[in-house]
C-alpha cells in the first residue's frame, strides 16, 4: 500500500536538515578516511610544534596569554575529520588519532599531548552533538573550532597550572584560543574539505554529493 503524495517532489536541498535521519554506523570507508585524514594532520600538528610555538612565544612576550592565537592549527582534526565523515565520534577520533600522530613523532609536551587530543576533540564533537549531526556549514565548524579551544583551555588550566595564573591571562588565553580554533581549525577546515570535494575526491561522502547536486 502506497502512501506517497500527489504532489511534485521537491528538489533535494544541498544542506542537510534537521528533518533528515543521518546515518549513524561507520562505513568501512569512513574508517579508512578518517585514519588518512587524521595521520596527514597529524603530521602538520608535528610540524607546527615548531613553527607554532615560535609564533606562540613571540606573540606572549607582547602580551601574556596572547599565544592562544596560535593554537588553532593545533585543533583542525576533529573538525576538519568530521566534516567529511559526519558521523558520531567522528570529532573527537580524528583529533586524538591526529595528536597521536605528532606524539610519536617527537613533541616537547610528550605524553599530554594525548590528553590535549582528548579534550580538544571532545570540545569539537560536543557541537556537533548539540546540532544532532546534521549541520556541517561555516557557523558550525567555527563553533567546533572554538569548542576544541575551549576543551584545551580548561586542561590547561589543571594540567599545566594555568588556574594558579592570573585572572587577566586566563582570559586573554581563553579568547584568543577560541578565536583561533573558530578560525584556523573551523572555518579553514570547512574550506579545506570543499577544496577537496571540489576535485571529486570525496564523491562517497555528503561533502562530494553535495556538490554534484550543484553542478
Amino acid at each position: 500500500m502506497s502512501f506517497a503524495s500527489s504532489e511534485p517532489s521537491a528538489q533535494p536541498s544541498t544542506q542537510p536538515q534537521f528533518g533528515a535521519t543521518p546515518r549513524r554506523s561507520w562505513r568501512a570507508i569512513d574508517i579508512i578516511v578518517a585514519c588518512v585524514l587524521s595521520v596527514a594532520i597529524g603530521l602538520i600538528f608535528w610540524v607546527w610544534n615548531t613553527v607554532g610555538v615560535i609564533w606562540g612565544d613571540s606573540l606572549s612576550a607582547l602580551t601574556p596569554g596572547l599565544h592562544g592565537l596560535a593554537l588553532g592549527i593545533w585543533l583542525l582534526g576533529g573538525p576538519m575529520v568530521m566534516l567529511v565523515i559526519r558521523k558520531p565520534g567522528a570529532a573527537f577520533i580524528g583529533e586524538l588519532l591526529a595528536a597521536s600522530v605528532s606524539a610519536s613523532l617527537g613533541s616537547v609536551w610528550g605524553i599530554g599531548v594525548l590528553y590535549s587530543g582528548l579534550a580538544q576533540g571532545l570540545g569539537a564533537e560536543l557541537i556537533f552533538l548539540i546540532f544532532a549531526y546534521r549541520r556541517f556549514g561555516a557557523g558550525v565548524a567555527m563553533l567546533a573550532g572554538a569548542g576544541a579551544g575551549l576543551g584545551a583551555v580548561i586542561l590547561e588550566l589543571f594540567m599545566y597550572g594555568n588556574l594558579a595564573k592570573s585572572i587577566e591571562f586566563n582570559v586573554i588565553y581563553g579568547i584568543t584560543s577560541m578565536i583561533s580554533g573558530a578560525i584556523l581549525a573551523g572555518l579553514l577546515s570547512f574550506f579545506l574539505v570543499r577544496a577537496l570535494a571540489q576535485t571529486g575526491a570525496l564523491d562517497k561522502f555528503p561533502a562530494g554529493r553535495e556538490r554534484m547536486k550543484t553542478v
